[in-house]
């Protein structure tokens, strides 16, 4: 992803963080259940916090561009798509297939922290190293 496609992502995501939370808070808490609630808020909160950290990553590339946030940056948003849209879905319709869906989206996650992590380490030995 590009900083601008990044930057897209994470406007988009943002907006429908808050549509789904709102729709969830003032419709769907009177047709769900305890647990269909639990699965949206897990979804919801997981979508905050990478798509907070998509677009810090958009920031750091309007700077200097860095393979390691580019690939980082691909991981978190996959992972919001498969770990967030899949408990949005199981939420919604008991399709108990879903439940595969969500650790492939955690791992998406996982990794991309993990990249994130490697592209901040190059970032600090490469400034070293021009020193």
């Amino acid at each position: 992803m590009s900083s601008r496609t990044m930057l897209i992502f994470a406007a988009l995501s943002g907006f429908f963080y808050v549509a789904f939370g709102a729709f969830g808070a003032h419709i769907l808490s009177h047709a769900l259940g305890v647990a269909e609630l639990a699965w949206l808020k897990t979804g919801l909160d997981y979508q905050a916090i990478h798509t907070l950290a998509i677009l810090a990553m958009a920031a750091l590339m309007q700077r200097r561009a860095n393979i390691w946030f580019y690939w980082s940056s691909v991981m978190l948003a996959l992972g919001i798509l498969l770990f967030s849209g899949s408990l949005y879905s199981l939420a919604l319709s008991h399709l108990k297939v879903l439940v595969y869906i969500t650790p492939l989206g955690g791992t998406c996650f996982l990794v991309g922290w993990v990249l994130m992590l490697t592209g901040a380490l190059r970032l600090k030995k490469k400034a070293e190293c021009d020193e």
